[in-house]
């Protein structure tokens, strides 16, 4: 039983919650929110997105705020703005709880696109180390949307494919993560384009020791070419 869930949504009005823990990882594993998981038969806690993220400047242009977090900027790190001190101890405790507990915990993971947005935005991590390797592009050079939020990795390129697998990695190894639901997945399985599950970034998550043991769950559309595909 899954119950799918925002660190800060599900923890901020919750009654018996420490003000501290209100809509941070403390929050998510405190007891009371454990017990009234319990209750439902909740087995698996699916956090939406916890990757550190960027604010969309024309969310900020309004004076509003990034709220669901599908705009990752680091993938190693958990956002901070869940935590009162120390966002990657806090992380792991709220697993390590759950887990006492027998929930298993589950991430909603975005490596469809990153939160740099279009071409022409400003360039805060990989459009600036190496645009065209990381990012799809046409014979132009003009960006590939099939996410509608303004790029898409580029994962016929290895080096992208390892920073996805690595990542995945990291998060299940160090922090102890029990499966990973993807975003937009047909974005990550397009070879050349189209949506093709013989790749290679398929291929190396379902066949990896670690990661092919896990719970993984993928969305069945982009917003690409054929991008509905289960």
């Amino acid at each position: 039983v899954i119950y799918e869930a925002h660190v800060k949504g599900l923890t901020i009005d919750f009654p018996g919650l420490p003000e501290a823990d209100r809509g941070r990882y403390g929050g998510s594993g405190h007891a009371a929110v454990i017990a009234h998981l319990k209750r439902l038969g909740v087995t698996t806690l699916e956090l939406l997105p916890v990757h550190a993220k960027t604010e969309d400047p024309f969310l900020q242009a309004k004076g509003l705020h990034n709220y669901w977090g599908y705009n990752t900027l680091n993938y190693f790190a958990p956002e901070s703005e869940y935590a009162a001190t120390d966002a990657v101890t806090e992380f792991k405790t709220m697993v390590r709880e759950l887990h006492s507990a027998g929930i298993e915990v589950i991430l909603d993971v975005v490596y469809n696109h990153t939160g740099e947005g279009p071409q022409n935005a400003s360039a805060v991590s990989y459009r600036g180390l190496a645009d065209s390797v990381y990012y799809a592009t046409d014979e132009t050079g003009a960006y590939l949307d099939y996410t509608h939020c303004g790029n898409s990795l580029n994962t016929d390129e290895p080096l992208v494919r390892q920073l996805i697998h690595e990542s995945l990695r990291y998060w299940a190894d160090e922090m102890h993560i029990d499966g990973f639901r993807f975003d937009l997945a047909p974005t990550l399985f397009r070879k050349h384009g189209t949506v093709n599950f013989d790749h290679e970034l398929h291929r190396m998550i379902v066949d990896d020791p670690v990661l092919g043991s896990l719970k993984l769950i993928v969305e069945p559309w982009d917003l690409g070419p054929d991008g509905y595909q289960r």
